[in-house]
């Protein structure tokens, strides 16, 4: 399974957490990849409040790269959890401190957090999102999941579904995401991420 991120995003990090609990019960292996709200909504008309929000986002996905170059992909899972712990649970601003706390936690050199004020690791972002981006179309954001060849955008999804009612979803979004020819089930929104 190949699971697509941002770690701005919440809606990402409470699908992400669900693929953890879906793993402990099927045989998945997750492979993390990092995409971009950033990049995503670069050329886009969107709201001012969200396009000033999203020039916070470069910082974080950049250091993921950067972690990613420097020791693999194997990290990001790790770094992934310590960047969404801080952000979304305890509400900590993506800061240089939160982001040397994370790379620290996770195993990792704390001065690659100098990357989030770089462009030195956009082309490689930049290719990330791509790849996951291509797997679905324009019209998504984060999370972008791909499973037996079959990739889609979300689950979104609050709270974070657990033990059996996870394996009930997972089950269900693989039906609906290789059923030949299905694009969309949508609803609005009526709550507000549950992080618990």
């Amino acid at each position: 399974m190949d699971f697509w991120f941002d770690p701005l995003c919440p809606w990402a990090w409470i699908t992400s957490r669900w693929i953890l609990e879906v793993e402990k019960l099927r045989p998945i292996d997750v492979r993390w990849h990092v995409m971009s709200l950033a990049v995503l909504n670069e050329d886009k008309d969107i709201p001012e409040g969200y396009r000033r929000m999203l020039a916070d986002a470069w910082g974080p996905v950049r250091v993921c790269i950067a972690a990613e170059q420097k020791y693999g992909p194997e990290v990001l899972g790790r770094l992934y959890t310590e960047l969404g712990t801080r952000r979304h649970h305890e509400k900590q601003k993506f800061d240089r401190e939160l982001l040397e706390a994370s790379l620290t936690a996770a195993g990792l050199d704390p001065a690659l957090a100098s990357a989030a004020e770089s462009a030195e690791y956009d082309e490689a972002l930049r290719a990330s999102h791509k790849d996951g981006i291509d797997r679905v179309g324009q019209e998504v954001g984060t999370p972008v999941i791909e499973v037996e060849g079959h990739a889609f955008f979300g689950p979104v999804v609050t709270p974070i579904p657990r033990g059996e009612a996870a394996v009930k979803l997972f089950d269900g979004v693989l039906a609906v995401a290789g059923t030949d020819g299905f694009f969309e089930l949508k609803r609005t929104r009526t709550r507000d991420p549950i992080f618990d």
